[in-house]
């Protein structure tokens, strides 16, 4: 026998996967901000699915590992049956990127065929060569049981995230009817918005508001106004339970303007709160 098949007839798989009894699915995130349902792999660490609120339906896979990759390398990914499925044959996935020292990951289409693939009971796996030993390649499989009432769960959250994210209303230019503090029927709508979002998230750092006029008027009321005009927004925010201690404001009157005071569009553009939100 020669040296070569002595070190291939020594290679081992070291096989990862729940068994029938440890099996487990948790929806671990649960709000219309962020869905997430786990499954523990025992000795090796968690399939994470993720989905987040936003303007576009959105899914990501995790394998969070508890001995992280240190090179980079391959995993294949394939869907395998149960063994009573007699006949039914393995299914290739995808090919999934290993990254020295970062867990793996998956894109939503991807992502989508594992959930698929787990609803019709098959198996999830993940075959890679081990980085810390030369002679052993490592399995790692998903166990559809349990599996089937966690997923429905985990899909009625995800049809009740909210259609924008952090990002989509972080920086928010709220625009007002001529001579007052009225917001815009859109901007009425925006506010909305933004206090359906502070239900969920009580990460909000800082607010800052700044508060706009146009030209009509004298000098000192427009300054006057535009301080009003923020100071309102701000007691929204206190109210929908943002410490007002994060909440910053100032007034520039007709100062800064954006857009011509000629016309009546002009000027529309410039009665404004620039609201800027941030979170650590």
């Amino acid at each position: 026998m020669t040296a070569l098949t002595c070190v291939a007839a020594s290679t081992q798989w070291r096989q990862y996967s729940a068994s029938i009894e440890q099996s487990s699915w948790l929806l671990s995130k649960n709000t219309p901000l962020q869905c997430q349902l786990e499954h523990e792999i025992p000795n090796f660490g968690k399939a994470i699915f993720r989905s987040q609120a936003g303007k576009a339906l959105n899914m990501d896979f995790e394998l969070s590992m508890l001995r992280l990759p240190d090179n980079y390398d391959l995993a294949e990914v394939m869907s395998v049956p149960p063994q009573w499925r007699a006949g039914e044959k393995t299914k290739a996935v995808a090919s999934m990127k290993l990254l020295k020292q970062f867990n793996g990951d998956l894109p939503k289409k991807v992502a989508w065929t594992l959930l698929t693939e787990l609803e019709q009971g098959f198996s999830p796996t993940f075959y890679y060569a081990d980085w810390y030993s030369p002679y052993d390649k490592v399995v790692a499989a998903l166990n559809p049981v349990q599996f089937p009432a966690q997923y429905q769960a985990f899909s009625h959250c995800i049809a009740a995230l909210l259609p924008y994210s952090f990002d989509d209303i972080a920086f928010t230019v709220l625009s007002y009817e001529s001579g007052g503090d009225q917001l815009s029927r859109e901007s009425r709508r925006r506010l909305t918005q933004i206090a359906e979002y502070l239900k969920y998230d009580s990460e909000i750092e800082s607010i800052e508001l700044q508060g706009y006029t146009d030209s009509y008027g004298g000098r000192w009321m427009n300054e006057q106004l535009s301080v009003q005009r923020a100071e309102k927004i701000k007691a929204f925010f206190i109210a929908a339970g943002v410490t007002e201690d994060k909440v910053q404001i100032e007034g520039f009157g007709e100062r800064r303007h954006v857009a011509a005071n000629e016309t009546s569009l002009g000027r529309a553009v410039n009665r404004r709160v620039v609201l800027q939100m941030a979170k650590p």
